[in-house]
């Protein structure tokens, strides 16, 4: 296992006794953790169990259940992709496989070159404009595969 640069282990260090009083302050914990550095690396699972009194188990457990804990560092662009029901209508099945093939991962995963990040999210709110897709938290809507492609052209190496 990495250690965590010593500003990351600060930050972690830092958050844990800012939140540590707060009831349950696990999810709060790990929330501000990726907030800070954009993932919640491993290195920093025995810093939290420790502050939190908590086994290493027990925080390993939640980062692994929940979805929205990213465990690698993030690409320059996050790409989230709409799975709701009004979306899924839409075609945005179609959409995330196209996506998949285009980008060459899957969900949770980010290109080697460390632009794109491809996520799931479970409605943008954007329905009547399904298929709903946003990027580096700009929303677009009614994507078609050959839109996306634009869209991912027009960050491509944009960081």
């Amino acid at each position: 296992m990495q250690t965590l640069p010593s500003t990351q282990r600060d930050a972690v260090r830092r958050i844990v006794a800012d939140l540590k009083g707060r009831p349950g302050p696990l999810l709060e914990v790990l929330h501000a953790i990726q907030a800070a550095i954009g993932y919640v690396p491993e290195e920093a699972v025995p810093l939290v169990a420790e502050g939190l009194n908590l086994s290493r188990a027990e925080v390993h457990g939640v980062v692994t259940f929940y979805h929205y804990f990213r465990r690698t560092a993030p690409g320059t662009h996050t790409v989230s992709l709409c799975r709701a029901e009004a979306c899924q209508s839409m075609g945005a099945e179609r959409l995330a496989d196209h996506a998949k093939r285009r980008l060459g991962i899957d969900f949770h995963e980010t290109t080697a070159d460390g632009q794109f990040s491809l996520e799931p999210v479970y409605c943008l709110g954007n329905c009547a404009c399904s298929p709903a897709a946003m990027v580096d938290q700009q929303l677009y809507g009614r994507l078609t595969p050959e839109s996306f492609d634009a869209l991912i052209a027009s960050k491509k190496d944009s960081g």
